[in-house]
């Protein structure tokens, strides 16, 4: 296990506890202790995954994670929020995280969290070359499952890792109704019933970046009081 994570958190014992734990599993930590720092090295230095605390001196962890996409990078973010900031959360999916746990949180469940957002992102030791099976197109858009790619009229998209994930499900399951539990359970892990707003959110960012017209989409269509369905 090889894999590089940076903890972008201001709290000096958080920080710690959780930069040993990761080290007792495998992966290689770094940090910063303030946003300044954290936006520095989240974008300029290589990661696999970034945990990032939203409440952050000199620069919020919100700020950060629109820095990192609109740099052009893909690296899955895991947010760390208070309890009650909702439309923090909210945001932050906008601004490309991937998923987020709520403090206090459970060890093991972030831990889980962090394993499962770093299965979807295929290494760069370990990405398998291209395959027409794994190659997908629709209209001017094309998909490389394989090599984590999206093109549309032959320019790259960035997705985050949690939308590819999204889109390949949507892509396995053409034309088949997903309700919001299902794409929960199936893409985020969730239970039924965990913050459903995130299936939606990650439903508009798709639509922002593949639909022709995002708001008549025609790739994933909405189906009313059931959920959504991909008809391209």
């Amino acid at each position: 296990m090889n894999e590089n994570i940076l903890i972008v958190e201001d709290e000096e014992a958080l920080r710690m506890t959780l930069g040993d734990r990761l080290r007792s599993e495998g992966y290689m930590v770094d940090f910063a202790s303030d946003g300044e720092e954290g936006k520095e090295k989240a974008t300029q230095l290589p990661f696999d995954l970034i945990i990032l605390d939203i409440m952050l001196p000199r620069r919020s962890g919100l700020d950060i994670c629109m820095d990192i996409r609109r740099a052009g990078l893909a690296t899955p973010i895991l947010l760390l929020t208070a309890r009650g900031q909702t439309s923090d959360k909210v945001v932050g999916f906008k601004l490309g995280a991937d998923d987020y746990v709520t403090k206090p949180f459970d060890t093991l469940e972030l831990m889980a969290r962090i394993e499962a957002l770093l299965r979807r992102v295929p290494t760069k030791a370990t990405a398998a070359p291209q395959t027409e099976q794994n190659i997908y197109q629709f209209g001017p858009i094309i998909v490389d499952v394989k090599g984590t790619q999206v093109t549309r009229n032959g320019i790259r998209v960035y997705l985050t890792a949690r939308e590819f994930e999204l889109l390949q499900y949507f892509i396995e399951h053409r034309g088949v109704t997903l309700s919001r539990d299902e794409l929960l359970r199936e893409v985020w892990g969730h239970e039924t019933g965990t913050f459903t707003r995130t299936v939606d959110v990650h439903v508009a960012s798709l639509r922002q970046k593949l639909e022709q017209v995002p708001k008549r989409p025609e790739i994933i269509v909405t189906i009313p009081g059931l959920g959504y369905k991909f008809q391209a």
